[in-house]
This record gives C-alpha cells, structure tokens and sequence, in this order.
C-alpha cells in the first residue's frame, strides 16, 4: 500500500525500494474493511470493479455482532446515517422520544445500511438518486482476499516505478552521531542506502522497535485479547453484504463472506483458553468445509508505539500498532498513516515539527479507536465466563467514560476532531451494548407528538420502500464485478 501510493503520488520525483521477503510473508487475515478504503483506492484511480474482481472481494454495509451484550442478543452497526437530522437534532434524539412514547421500532430499522444487510440487498448510490434520499446514503466498504490486494498493489507500484528487492534485512546501520538510518545490510550482503525509511516489517518493528527503540504502549489492560487464529471454509449460500462478528466465552468470531470462500478467525485471551481450545473451537463453529489448517496462532498486544515517526524512519502497519480487527481498523490504520505521510512529507532536513505533528495525529486516532473497541467489552451484562466478568468490572479510559456518561444522560454524542467513529457509529453501538439514554435532548418537545410520530412513521417507510427496489447482493456482483 505505501509502495503504491508512494509512486501513484510522486512519480519520478521519488526513487522508491521495496524490500521483502516471500519466505517471511504477510499477515493475510484482514479482509474486512471501513469505508476509508474507498478514498485510497480513489487516490490510487483504482476501477472499482476491477478491484473487486481481482480480490474476489463482496460489498459490506457494516457489521452484525452476536451475543455481546447478552447471549441470543444481535445488533448492526451499519455505515452511513440514521434516519435524517430534523433542525438542529440528529435522529436519534427524536427516535429516542418516540421510543419512550412507545412509537419507535428498533433502531436498525431507520437505516437503510442496517435495514439492507440482514436481507442480504445491496446497491450503491445510484448516481441519479435525489439528494437528501436514503439511496444517495448508503455509504459501504469491501470484504476481499488480503493477499490478492497486497498482490494487486504490487503490480501497481511496479509498473509505477518501484523497485522491489528480495532479501531480508540482517543489519541496520545508523549515523553514529545523529542516530538516523543510513542503510540496510541484507542477508546476500547486498546493502541498500536511503533518505527515509518506511517501517512494514509488522509486529517484529525491525526499525521503529529495533533499531530506535520507540517504546511500545501497552493496552491489554483494557483490550485483553492476544492470539487470533485464522482459516477459511467453503462457501455456504450467498455472501452477506456484511462481516458477522460473534461473542464467544474467551473471545469472539468473524465471518467475512467473499466471492469464493468464507474467511474466519478467532480472537482469544490466552489467559482465558488455550491454543488448542481455540482453535478446535473455530474448527467446531465454522459454515463450511475449512479449506485449509489454522496454522499457528497469531500472536499479539494491543497497543502503540510511543513514536510512529522517530528521525528518518516511519512506521507503518503492524510496526507502527496493533489494536484488534473488531471494527475492521487494522487496514485503514496503515492507509490513515499513508496519508499522513503524503501530508507531512518531509525533505531533506527533516524538520522536527513534521514528526512531533504526526505522532500527537496517531497518537489522537489510535486512542479514539481504542476507546471504541474498548465500549464493545466494558458495556456488557455477560457475566457467564472470565473473560466476560472482567471486562464488565475493569476500570475504563477516562476518555471513554466520558463518552459513556454523555450519552446515557440524553443521547449527546460529540465528534472529538477527526476522529474515525461519528455519531452514528457511537450510537448504534451503545445501544446496541444496552446504554440507553435516560432522557432525550430538551429541544425534541419542540415538535409536537402528532408531528414526531408523523415524522418517525414516514422515515421508516420511505427507508423500507427504498431497500425493496435494491437488488439481491449476489446478483450485483454478478452482474457488475464477478471473479474469474
């Protein structure tokens, strides 16, 4: 990705080397993604039905989560809006009166996102769709092969210029006096100078965590999952426009339905289950035939690098962080620190203040998604296992409690900044977890009650006629983007 946007964005101006190793391969299990993607691929100019073409990748309009809040429960956090905001109020502030007057159906049924993808329908906005519509609103991401895209973008950034070396990196040599990177010894003996240097070496940190010794933050306290295994199964049925992540007693569940298999993983506590408990326990809960073996377990900590930008070097990727894939962040991660790169570009001289202003940027996303991730666990009434006991009596950020203690006074929701997760996504997840406001914001009885059901009642059918004239799924992606 980096290579890619690195020689998409500056051509010729940049002499770009590419180091890797196929022996030490990727970690190929994010397959699931946030609606961020689109823009880099846009950046890119990349076709969008090609893409899904090669990467045999579906369309995804948000995730379904079982059993979190409590065993049997199942909510959606969709993409896109809610409802339609009415003056200066979202939605939700006047769904929230029409449910304490008895009027209002679940929430999900105000979205055309959350609507659409249990009932297996996807489109997207048609380009003639009037403004201000449910249809001009759906907003969607991708589920794809990780390593097919990783693939895709090589040939990208090749074609583009880069120049790919194989080998692996065996030494790396720093100015004595200033400490930045001056070249790389590799394993044939071959050495390799540079200006800047782009950590991707995942959760090794070859640069970043070796050579300069970024101290890491550690999360675990408050986000204690740490082994994820991984396997795909046969294909059953349709692929849902939507990625199900399911609760289970050490950890949860994804499924990510692709064109021509289904991608699952568990996500554990090794404090809670053992390796071997894991991953018979996937093996037992999968849809299909698996289609391979687990393999060993992905071992991680949930955290952050104190510097993802140290001297010459950058850190991207796994290098940089790491918080666990439940809202599909992992991707968008390492394209946000793309991003901010191309934006804070240095030269030469490599002043001080680009690095100060991207570090406190990452540092600002990363707790913000952290803080997210950390709702979906601490917000719960499971109290059947461990795992479950702990994380409902674990003390939380102060950050997120904040959050917390807004919304459950009158559903108020504000967006620190520019961080990923809007309102729409707080909501739905809060309640959703069973944070339920205890009131609504004050300026809803401006309505009268007449004109509040009137107005509920009318978004609820328009957003169900709406999702009635979309077409089945997987007869879009027949009809526009098949793979071979």
């Amino acid at each position: 990705m980096t290579a890619a946007a690195l020689t998409k964005s500056f051509g010729k101006r940049l002499e770009v080397t590419l180091i890797e190793s196929e022996e030490i391969g990727i970690i190929g299990v994010g397959e699931s993604t946030v609606p961020h993607l689109r823009d880099f691929n846009r950046l890119l100019e990349i076709d969008e039905a090609d893409f899904i073409r090669r990467t045999k990748g579906t369309f995804k309009l948000g995730i379904q989560f079982n059993d979190w809040r409590r065993i049997g429960d199942s909510y959606m956090h969709g993409f896109g809006t809610i409802g339609r905001s009415l003056g200066l109020l979202d939605f939700h502030q006047y769904w929230l009166k029409a449910r304490k007057l008895g009027w209002a159906r679940d929430i999900g049924q105000y979205s055309i996102n959350t609507l659409a993808a249990p009932q297996g329908r996807f489109l997207p906005p048609p380009s003639d769709a009037p403004p201000n519509t449910p249809l001009a609103d759906i907003v969607y991401a991708y589920q794809f092969d990780a390593a097919l895209y990783a693939r895709y973008l090589r040939g990208f950034a090749e074609a583009r210029g880069a120049r790919r070396i194989e080998g692996k990196v065996v030494e790396v040599r720093q100015n004595g006096a200033s400490g930045f990177v001056e070249s790389l010894r590799l394993e044939s003996g071959a050495s390799v100078a540079g200006d800047l240097f782009i950590d991707c070496s995942g959760f090794r940190a070859l640069l970043i965590g070796g050579a300069l010794h970024s101290p890491f933050q550690d999360w675990t306290h408050w986000l204690p999952l740490d082994r994820a295994i991984a396997v795909p199964c046969e294909k059953v049925g349709p692929p849902t426009p939507y990625t199900r992540v399911t609760a289970r007693s050490a950890g949860w569940q994804w499924r990510i339905p692709l064109q021509h298999r289904t991608g699952n993983g568990h996500v554990y506590s090794s404090r809670f289950m053992s390796d071997d408990e894991a991953q018979a326990f996937l093996l037992a809960n999968l849809d299909g035939k698996p289609l391979a073996d687990p393999g060993k377990p992905i071992r991680f900590a949930a955290g952050k690098r104190t510097k993802m930008w140290d001297k010459n070097v950058v850190a991207i990727g796994l290098a940089g962080g790491f918080l666990e894939p439940l809202e599909s962040t992992a991707i968008f991660l390492s394209q946000s620190g793309i991003s901010r790169l191309m934006q804070l570009f240095p030269r030469l001289g490599f002043d001080p203040v680009l690095e100060r202003t991207y570090n406190a940027q990452a540092q600002f996303e990363f707790e913000r998604i952290r803080d997210f991730l950390i709702l979906h666990y601490c917000a719960t009434e499971r109290d059947d296992t461990e795992l479950w006991r702990y994380c409902r009596n674990m003390d939380i950020p102060d950050s997120l409690r904040e959050y917390i203690d807004l919304f459950a006074d009158a559903g108020r929701f504000f967006r620190n900044g520019t961080e990923l997760f809007a309102v729409t996504s707080w909501v739905q997840v809060m309640l959703g977890q069973g944070i339920v406001p205890r009131s609504y914001h004050p300026a809803v009885d401006w309505v009268s009650d007449a004109d509040l059901k009137s107005f509920v009642d009318a978004i609820e059918k328009v957003i169900a006629k709406c999702v009635s004239i979309m077409p089945r799924h997987e007869e879009f992606i027949a009809r526009h983007c098949a793979a071979d």
